[in-house]
């Protein structure tokens, strides 16, 4: 699903005013390192209560300033807090519909034996005082040199909120041949954006749960939009399902599972495949018993690579998928690998152009 060079054009100044760094881990425990706002792992005790998330605790500061960030010093984090440029720019893009991914191969993505070691970035690795007012950026630092792949988160937090440093991040894994995948928090619709999406999408507007579905669905081509103005051209979305401070999830599961379902079809019906980020807790948290049968990216929190390796085998299920990735964190990182059986990286990543 490659832009067009005149497209990339036109958007890069827009972009260059908004965009500025990179971002994996969560500032809160809302994101998966963050995939649950950027994958960041979740608590390795399932005991643990559901309003925690499995991204790491964002009020951390980070440790170190991020390696080599391709941040645009001029961005400016005093901006309106209130609406994100990004988000009006993603909006004016063209539909997302019917268009499949134009993914480059390369020897990167070659069969391998044995774990294949790799982070996540997102918000939290883009330069300090960026974003929105409850998620603002950490600087927290980029992947270790070791990194063979990296998975960009898309969201500021919650659906509806661009990364603000989405940009970079893509340039950071391209600069460095560093292989790519993509993720994104999904989150309940706030009032306005079921009231404006709710009767507009592939679902019945007549109920509820029809409503639901069309408001994730939004969520999801939004999304695209974003991976499209930023280059980011990977086979795979991983949705992001954890409990996201500040943008909770309704009370309601069967509700929440219908807003799931809409981002699900959202992606593939623009062309991609999706997967799964979460732990069986969190996910039955939030959505119940919903099964989609898709690849998961397990969460181990601050944990271990050994956790996260275990966290690949049958016990630890959290939607009737295999098992793909298992995620620790680390030195306030957000780091992954490859599970058991998986020997190709090609369905998950891509090699940027």
């Amino acid at each position: 699903m490659r832009r067009s060079r005149l497209v990339a054009t036109l958007v890069a100044p827009a972009l260059a005013l908004v965009l500025s760094g990179c971002g994996g881990g969560t500032t809160d425990a809302a994101d998966p390192a963050d995939p649950a706002d950027p994958p960041t792992a979740a608590p390795a005790d399932p005991g643990d209560s559901p309003s925690r998330s499995a991204t790491p605790d964002a009020s951390e500061e980070p440790a170190e300033p991020a390696d080599d960030p391709s941040a645009d010093p001029s961005a400016d984090p005093s901006a309106d807090p209130g609406r994100d440029p990004l988000a009006d720019l993603v909006e004016g893009l063209d539909d997302v519909e019917g268009v499949a991914p134009d993914v480059p191969s390369g020897p990167g993505l070659d069969p391998r034996k044995g774990p294949v070691l790799g982070a996540d970035v997102s918000w939290p690795q883009c330069p300090k005082g960026l974003g929105i007012p409850q998620k603002r950026t950490l600087g927290a630092p980029m992947p270790v040199p070791e990194a063979r792949y990296v998975v960009i988160g898309l969201t500021n937090g919650p659906g509806m909120y661009p990364n603000p440093c989405l940009a970079d991040q893509v340039a950071w894994a391209r600069d460095r041949d560093v292989l790519a995948g993509a993720y994104a928090v999904a989150s309940y619709p706030e009032p306005a954006d079921l009231e404006r999406y709710g009767a507009d999408g592939p679902f019945d507007a007549d109920n509820a749960a029809g409503r639901l579905r069309n408001a994730g669905y939004e969520q999801a081509r939004f999304n695209v939009r974003s991976m499209r103005a930023a280059g980011l051209d990977v086979p795979l979305v991983w949705i992001d399902v954890e409990p996201v401070p500040d943008f909770e999830w309704s009370g309601d599961r069967a509700a929440n599972a219908a807003v799931v379902e809409g981002i699900a079809r959202g992606y593939t019906d623009a062309g991609y495949d999706i997967g799964i980020y979460s732990t069986p807790y969190l996910w039955e948290g939030v959505v119940g018993d919903l099964r989609l049968g898709v690849p998961e990216w397990r969460a181990a929190g601050h944990t271990s690579r050994a956790e996260a390796l275990d966290r690949c085998g049958a016990d630890w299920d959290v939607q009737g998928g295999p098992a793909v990735l298992g995620q620790w964190v680390q030195d306030n990182r957000d780091m992954n690998v490859t599970c058991p059986g998986v020997t190709s990286l090609a369905p998950y990543v891509a090699l940027l152009g």
